[in-house]
């Protein structure tokens, strides 16, 4: 056993993520040139796909679906505490960080990550099938709390703008924390069996039947270096960001599309690895991945932005505009059409894609 674990230790996806916290310590806060940039970005890549790798280390050892919790949390984790040190230095320019934020998850993650993940699965099997149960009460979940967090706000009359009052806040937090509670300890309890992987007769299928599970050591050292991957994509990401908000306002484009642009960076490793599970015909796995992200981020965001508003000054924006309003709406209504049988084809995913792609080209262009 010593011989592998040694053979770990010279292997890029362990020296990779920790090259990229030493860069992300001696570039942080400081004024990066191009070529600087360029070798960030490189680093952030490879700090992605080494994420990818781990959390399929660890997904494998502890199952399904804790697995694809695993990533999900990892990463919302992560993101929050950016988000939150970014609100108590910015000031009052960014009272809707939080709400940017959590909305481009949403929108990149149920329609980006589920997309992708249908389109994949359909390609390799004409259908992707996955468990309507499982997906439909996750997909119940994310809507509930989005409207609570995002849309609730924009209709309140405490206040002038779309925000809460402190009592309405700190509602909406325990609200959030307590749905996505109740939804984990369904997921890993007594309905685990609806957030496995079926074929197509519905039957769950063994999670990794042919592959043998990594020793403990091995998947304790996976999930240290997924910590310090995730670290990495998001300090690295949030380092490059002065470069990409010149490259946007060389570009004409709105100041609040760089933060769609970290957000993307941001659950690329998501990305990458709901595509992986769909190509091995894991739909379910990619769909887990998709809106435990989107659940994580609401769940996790709001709470944390309830504590923080102690210590925030100036307003809290976190309702969404009309035409947010609108994607949002659409969304939905299209995810529960295609949550419902079971079962989706081609048609589903590109629709997905498509309101992605309306997503981000509003965005760009408001």
């Amino acid at each position: 056993m010593a011989a592998p674990f040694r053979t770990r230790l010279t292997d890029w996806t362990v020296f990779v993520p920790v090259l990229a916290i030493l860069v992300l310590f001696l570039t942080w806060g400081r004024d990066l040139s191009g070529p600087v940039v360029v070798v960030v970005a490189v680093l952030l890549a490879g700090a992605v796909l080494a994420a990818v790798h781990h959390a399929e280390v660890v997904a494998h050892r502890v199952g399904e679906p804790y697995g694809s919790l695993v990533l999900a949390v990892a990463v919302t984790v992560i993101e929050v505490a950016l988000i939150v040190t970014l609100m108590i230095s910015g000031g009052e320019k960014t009272a809707s960080l939080a709400r940017d934020t959590v909305f481009a998850a949403v929108m990149i993650t149920c329609n980006g990550i589920l997309g992708l993940s249908l389109l994949l699965g359909a390609l390799r099997r004409r259908v992707a099938v996955f468990n309507p149960e499982g997906t439909g009460g996750a997909l119940a979940t994310v809507t509930t709390l989005a409207t609570l967090s995002l849309v609730v706000p924009t209709f309140t009359t405490s206040r002038p703008g779309p925000q809460f009052t402190p009592t309405q806040l700190a509602f909406a937090a325990v609200a959030s924390l307590a749905l996505y509670g109740l939804f984990v300890m369904v997921q890993t309890g007594r309905h685990r069996d609806y957030f496995l992987s079926v074929n197509s007769q519905g039957r769950v299928l063994d999670p990794e039947e042919h592959a043998e599970p990594p020793s403990n050591r091995a998947a304790l050292l996976s999930l240290g270096l997924l910590v310090v991957a995730l670290v990495a994509v998001v300090g690295d990401a949030k380092s490059v960001s002065p470069a990409i908000e010149s490259a946007v306002a060389g570009a004409n484009l709105p100041p609040s599309f760089v933060g769609v642009i970290i957000a993307l960076l941001v659950l690329l490793p998501e990305t990458i690895a709901a595509a992986r599970a769909a190509r091995r015909d894991r739909v379910q796995i990619s769909l887990n991945l998709a809106l435990g992200s989107a659940m994580a981020s609401i769940g996790l965001t709001i709470p944390a932005i309830a504590l923080a508003s102690i210590w925030l000054e100036g307003p809290l924006l976190l309702g969404l505009g009309g035409t947010q309003l609108t994607l949002l709406a659409l969304t939905v209504v299209t995810s529960v059409l295609t949550v419902v049988p079971g079962r989706a084809t081609v048609l589903q995913g590109g629709v997905h894609l498509v309101l992605l792609a309306a997503f981000v080209f509003l965005a760009a262009s408001p």
